[in-house]
């Protein structure tokens, strides 16, 4: 089915947009999937705040232009899904690697982050990446390890000297 050329400049622009704001791109081939199975990926996807788009190559390759999803071109080959990950660099990972997983048909060809295109068995990478709330998680506790640890020494010192002077009166009644 042609489509008109203004379509066309919207559907590049609205893929530029969203790559120029993207953390991470995942690319995944879908053929195969049922158009129902690639709805509930679709409801899955807006959750995780992941933006999935569907375009042709050569719209595709002329939408990332200029951004640092560039290296992904070599690799729009074929019908291709991309999941542009917003917020969280694994998010998109982590939903793609789930459903290969639920379906067999649906194979994931690369992802890039950092301006960087990396093959499909590096999903792991970022798929293992903590959530933004994780990380501050890890951070927050980080840096209350050492404000912990102070409180911990300073309430031993007392109960230290409790315990002495309590191990005196003992040995004192003890003896008499």
């Amino acid at each position: 089915m042609a489509i008109r050329l203004e379509d066309k400049k919207a559907i590049v622009a609205e893929v530029n947009e969203t790559a120029g704001g993207a953390l991470s791109v995942v690319l995944a081939d879908y053929r195969g999937v049922t158009s129902g199975d690639m709805t509930a990926l679709r409801a899955r996807a807006r959750a995780e705040n992941v933006h999935l788009q569907v375009v042709r190559n050569n719209l595709a390759k002329i939408a990332i232009r200029g951004t640092e999803f560039e290296c992904i071109g070599e690799a729009l080959v074929g019908p291709t899904i991309l999941a542009f990950s917003m917020e969280d660099p694994g998010a998109a990972a982590r939903l793609l690697k789930d459903f290969a997983k639920e379906k067999e048909a649906f194979e994931i060809k690369g992802l890039a982050v950092g301006g960087i295109l990396m093959g499909a068995d590096q999903i792991d990478r970022l798929a293992k990446l903590p959530t933004r709330h994780e990380a501050l998680t890890m951070l927050a506790a980080v840096t209350q390890a050492p404000i912990t640890k102070l409180a911990r020494t300073l309430v031993e010192v007392p109960t230290k000297v409790t315990r002495a002077v309590a191990a005196v009166r003992d040995q004192k009644q003890e003896a008499a």
